[in-house]
C-alpha cells in the first residue's frame, strides 16, 4: 500500500521542523502545486490522505533533505538501534557518514543531523495524521458512511501513536502533538515536559475499540495489530500485568489483517519479499519498487547503504555484524543452548585481514542456524549470490570488521526476474523487502518477558522453546551448494555449517534471574540487525545501568581483538544516565523560543 503521490497535503508547522524551512506567512498562503484542505473534503481526498499517513512509515517522502540523504530516516533504525549497540559496527571508513559514526562511538551532540532528520520524519508522519483527522471532522454528508469514516479515523489515530512511539522510543521526552494543535489555534509552541506514554496508550486504546480485526489491504493496520503496539508500549513502561493481558489475547485470538492467524514461518521467510505479510507478520511497512515512484522511493531507500561494497550490490559495506553478535550465535556443544555466560570468550573463527584469495576454513564448533541468515561470512553460501565474499566482494574490514548484514538482501533470481531490487547506486538500491515493526516472535517474547515478571516461569520458558523449535527445523537451515562455482543449481541437504540447537529442557528456567538473562539472549539472537537491540537494552535497564555495564564489556571486546584495529569505537564509553537517551536536536530546540525561552528541553547530560 505504498503511493507515488507521497507529498499529499503537509501542513507547515515551524515549532517542529515539519519542513526544511518555513515561516508564519507560508501557513497563510496557499502554496505553488498544493491542493487546498476544501478540495480533499470528501471521500477520496481524505481517503489520499490516509494513503500519504501510512507513505511516511518508512521515513521517505517528507522534507528530507535535512542532511541530503535517506540513511538516517530509515524506519529499520539500522543507526539508532543498530549500530548504536552490540549488533553492529557503521562500516565504510571513519570520516563516511560521521553523524552515524558519533552515534556509535556514544559521542553524539545535538548538532547530529541524522537525529534532526529522524525527528523531522515522526514528526512529518505525525502530522499527517493529523490531517486526516481534521479533514474527517469537515466531512458533511456525502459517499463516506459513519462505519467508513470511524475506519479511517481509527487508522489515522493508529499511526499517530507509533509515529510518537517511534519518536519516544529515542528522546522519551518529546512534545505530544494532537489533531487540536495547528497554527490558527496558536497552540503550536508543545512543550515536552508531560509525559507521553499515556497520550500513546489513549491513541492505541482508541485503534483496538475502532479498527476492524481484518482489512481489505494487508497493509493497513487492524485492531489486532493495534493491540500488539500497545503491549509494547507497556513493555518500554515495565507495566507487566497489562502487557501480558493483551499479549496472551494476541497470541490466543489474533489475526493478520488479511485473517490468518498468527504463527511461526520459516525464519527467512519473514525476509523473503516473495513471501512478505505472512502469519508472522504483525504490522509491517510496505516495500515495493518497479512500482513508478520517483528513485524507487517506496522500495527501504533508508538501507540502501547496507549491502555488501562489490558484492550483490555495488554499495557501500556500512552496518556490518559485530564480532561479539557472531560470537553470541556459538551453542553449547552437549546441549545446544546458547551461551549465556561465555558466549564472547573466544571469537569463532573469521577471515579478518586475510584476502580473498587467501585460505580459510569457517568455525567447526557449534551454532545456532539463525547466524548464517543474520551474517554473512566468509566461505558460507549468501543466499544464491554464492560463496562469500565472492568474487571481488569487498568489506569494510580494517574499520568494521569481517562481516557483512544478510537479513534484507533479495536474492539473485529475486533481483534478476521478480523486480525486488531496484538496482544501480544510490537510492536504486532500494528492494522490496518487506520492515517488519512486530513480527509474531516479537510478540511470544515479550509474552516470556511478562510472565517472567508476573506470570509463570514455565509458561515463559514454553513461549521461549516456541522461537528455538522454529529454528531447529534442519529443513529451514542453510545448506551447502550443489555447485560452488554455480549457485543457481541449487543447494544440497547438508548444512553449510556445524548447526546445533535445541529447546530449554522443561523445567530450566528456575530463578527469574535466570529467566531474564535467557529471554533477552534469545530476542537478540532473534531479532538482530532489524533495529531492536538498542531499545531493547534500554528498556532493560530502567534506571539500573544495565545498559551501560553491557555496552562497556561490548566496546572493551572490539577494541581488543587481535589484528582489529577498530579506531573508531577507540576511547568510547557508554555514559550511564545519559547515553540511553538521545539529545534533542538543537534545531528544534532553536525553533521552540517562545516569550524568550525555549519551549524544548534538552534531555539530561546533553
Amino acid at each position: 500500500m505504498k503511493p507515488s503521490y507521497k507529498k499529499l497535503f503537509v501542513v507547515c508547522m515551524t515549532i517542529l521542523g515539519l519542513a526544511a524551512a518555513c515561516s508564519k506567512d507560508f501557513l497563510k498562503t496557499q502554496p505553488y502545486g498544493s491542493t487546498s484542505a476544501s478540495t480533499l473534503t470528501n471521500k477520496a481526498g481524505v481517503e489520499g490522505l490516509l494513503i500519504g499517513a501510512y507513505s511516511m512509515l518508512d521515513g521517505i517522502g517528507g522534507p528530507s533533505d535535512i542532511d541530503g540523504t535517506p540513511y538516517s530516516q530509515s524506519v529499520s533504525n539500522w543507526v539508532f538501534g543498530g549500530i548504536a549497540s552490540d549488533d553492529a559496527h557503521k562500516g565504510s571508513t571513519d570520516d563516511d557518514q560521521t553523524d552515524a559514526g558519533d552515534i556509535e562511538k556514544y559521542q553524539v551532540n545535538s548538532a547530529n543531523l541524522y537525529l534532526e532528520a529522524k525527528w523531522v520524519a515522526e514528526y512529518t508522519g505525525i502530522q499527517r495524521a493529523n490531517d486526516v483527522i481534521r479533514i474527517l471532522a469537515n466531512i458533511t454528508g456525502g459517499p463516506l458512511t459513519p462505519a467508513e469514516g470511524t475506519e479511517i479515523k481509527a487508522e489515522a489515530i493508529f499511526l499517530r501513536a507509533v509515529y510518537h512511539f517511534e519518536a519516544a522510543k529515542l528522546w522519551r521526552n518529546i512534545p505530544y502533538v494532537s489533531d487540536s494543535v495547528s497554527y490558527e489555534n496558536s497552540n503550536y509552541y508543545v512543550p515536552n515536559t508531560d509525559p507521553v506514554w499515556p497520550r500513546i496508550e489513549a491513541d492505541f486504546k482508541f485503534a483496538i475499540d475502532s479498527l476492524n480485526a481484518t482489512q481489505p489491504e494487508k497493509g493497513r493496520a487492524n485492531s489486532w495489530a493495534a493491540k500488539a503496539f500497545l503491549a509494547k508500549v507497556y513493555m518500554f513502561e515495565q507495566k507487566f500485568t497489562e502487557a501480558k493481558a493483551l499479549l496472551d489475547d494476541v497470541i490466543q485470538n489474533g489475526v493478520t489483517a488479511a485473517g490468518d492467524k498468527y504463527a511461526l514461518v520459516n525464519y527467512a521467510d519473514n525476509f523473503d519479499p516473495s513471501k512478505k505479510n505472512n502469519a508472522e507478520s504483525v504490522f509491517a511497512v510496505q516495500m515495493s519498487v518497479h512500482d513508478g515512484a520517483s528513485g524507487a522511493n517506496n522500495g527501504n531507500i533508508g538501507d540502501v547503504l547496507n549491502f555488501p561494497y562489490g558484492g550483490p550490490t555495488t554499495c557501500c559495506g556500512f552496518y556490518q555484524p559485530s564480532f561479539s553478535l557472531a560470537n553470541s550465535y556459538k551453542t553449547d556443544p552437549a546441549t545446544g543452548l546458547p551461551l549465556l555466560d561465555t558466549w564472547n570468550d573466544n571469537d569463532i573463527t573469521n577471515d579478518q585481514n586475510l584476502g580473498s584469495d587467501e585460505p580459510f576454513t569457517p568455525y567447526t564448533g557449534t551454532l545456532d542456524p539463525r547466524l548464517d541468515y543474520v551474517v554473512g561470512r566468509r566461505g558460507i553460501p549468501y543466499s544464491d549470490w554464492g560463496l562469500m565474499p565472492g568474487q571481488a566482494w569487498v568489506r569494510a574490514q580494517a574499520q568494521a570488521g569481517p562481516y557483512i548484514p544478510r537479513k534484507f538482501l533479495v536474492s539473485e533470481a529475486q533481483s534478476a526476474t521478480a523486480n525486488d531490487l531496484a538496482g544501480g547506486w544510490g537510492v536504486n538500491q532500494a528492494s522490496s523487502v518487506n520492515y517488519v515493526m512486530i513480527r509474531y516472535a516479537d510478540v511470544l517474547l515479550w509474552a516470556a518477558e511478562a510472565e517472567i515478571e508476573v506470570g509463570s516461569l514455565d509458561k515463559a520458558e514454553d513461549y521461549v522453546n516456541m522461537v528455538r523449535n522454529r529454528a531447529a527445523k534442519p529443513e529451514t537451515w542453510v545448506h551447502t551448494y550443489i555447485d560452488n562455482n554455480d549457485p543457481s543449481k541449487g543447494f544440497t541437504n547438508t548444512p553449510a555449517a556445524n548447526y546445533k540447537i535445541n529447546p530449554y529442557p522443561p523445567g530450566a528456567f528456575t530463578t527469574q534471574d535466570y529467566a531474564r538473562k535467557a529471554v533477552r539472549f534469545e530476542r537478540k539472537l532473534e531479532l538482530a540487525m532489524e533495529g531492536h537491540r538498542f531499545f531493547d537494552l534500554q528498556r532493560y535497564d530502567n534506571g539500573t545501568g544495565y545498559m551501560a555495564d553491557v555496552l562497556n564489556a561490548y566496546i572493551q571486546h572490539e577494541t581488543h581483538i587481535n589484528g582489529f584495529n577498530f579506531t573508531l569505537l577507540n576511547g568510547a564509553v557508554f555514559v550511564k544516565n545519559k547515553n540511553e537517551l538521545y539529545p534533542i536536536p538543537l534545531h528544534q530546540i532553536d525553533l521552540s523560543v517562545h516569550n524568550g525561552a525555549s519551549v524544548l528541553k534538552q534531555n539530561p547530560g546533553y
